[in-house]
């Protein structure tokens, strides 16, 4: 294991220094979810949690009451009234509520909602300055802070009602969602983040890129938690000390969560057959990893892929 250029601190020191927060749930967007979501923070208060890599969405949320900080990469927002972020899909995010009071909304974007009729808005996301993690959160005005809560509303409404051309009506606020947005030009001040965060981060981005099935060919190779650690050149002791206090969870749980994420993943966005997810997952055979999905998903694969295929369908 080589020598780490990141300070070391003992354990009871680092935890009355740095990285006083609540635990941090992780969560994965379902993999079956609507390509455009929509809620109402108030109706669907947002809980303290961290995402990781591939959440496959873009997010944009909009506060108009209560406080609290967000973290997109390792960059650090202290949000509150009237400022909206927007968050790129490929970045680790977590969000910890510092105020009993909420308000506003937020909303998911796949990229595939845009469809072929709407590649200039999609276009216009992937191009938009502010999904970058410096840039992420701009503060408002009153007056287009309320323009703003206006075009959620109206997506909102419209997500929920019956009109033939809703899609229609849902993008128009959207892209006068970001015009306004980038009218204000006022991005907030980034602060830095802990060092025990920035691990927490290093473990999650690694556990991802860990899991790239794609094709058929595609192979994981399944690490432990020690060769995890001795990618980051701490002790795994120390680092399954750290993710267990700040997320609940071993780094063994974290990897065999990712994993069943994974399985899910690919029983329902493609066809292949249960073997070839076993072996794309580098389980030694079917039965191997039936065994392994039903112990943590308390349902057989092929009875999953049933399940989730007609909850899609209907």
């Amino acid at each position: 294991m080589e020598n780490s250029t990141i300070p070391r601190l003992e354990l009871e020191t680092f935890a009355n220094e740095g990285y006083k927060v609540p635990l941090l749930d992780v969560q994965h967007y379902p993999v079956n979810s609507s390509y455009f979501v929509i809620h109402n923070r108030d109706e669907y208060p947002v809980k303290d949690y961290i995402s990781p890599h591939r959440r496959k969405f873009y997010k944009i949320f909009h506060m108009t009451a209560g406080t609290g900080i967000l973290t997109i990469g390792l960059h650090r927002y202290e949000m509150g009234p009237n400022e909206i972020a927007f968050l790129h899909p490929d970045e680790i995010m977590s969000w910890q509520t510092t105020s009993a009071e909420t308000g506003g909304h937020f909303c998911l974007i796949h990229p595939a909602y845009f469809g072929h009729d709407a590649e200039h808005l999609l276009n216009l996301f992937k191009q938009y300055p502010s999904f970058e993690t410096d840039k992420s959160v701009i503060q408002l005005t009153d007056a287009q802070s309320a323009a703003i809560k206006g075009y959620f509303e109206n997506m909102y409404r419209e997500d929920r009602g019956t009109s033939g051309d809703k899609k229609q009506a849902i993008l128009l606020q959207l892209q006068l969602l970001l015009l306004e947005s980038q009218r204000a030009g006022k991005n907030r001040v980034t602060t830095p983040v802990s060092e025990g965060y920035r691990y927490i981060y290093r473990f999650l981005s690694l556990l991802e890129t860990s899991f790239q099935v794609k094709e058929r060919d595609s192979l994981v190779k399944l690490k432990t938690a020690a060769e995890f650690a001795d990618q980051l050149y701490i002790h795994p002791n120390y680092l399954n000390s750290l993710v267990r206090n700040h997320t609940g969870k071993t780094l063994r749980e974290h990897i065999q969560d990712r994993l069943l994420h994974e399985a899910k993943s690919l029983l329902v966005q493609t066809d292949w057959g249960i073997n070839e997810i076993s072996d794309g997952l580098g389980f030694s055979g079917q039965a191997a990893f039936t065994s392994f999905f039903k112990k943590k998903a308390a349902i057989s694969p092929s009875a999953f892929r049933k399940n989730a295929t007609a909850t899609i369908t209907t």
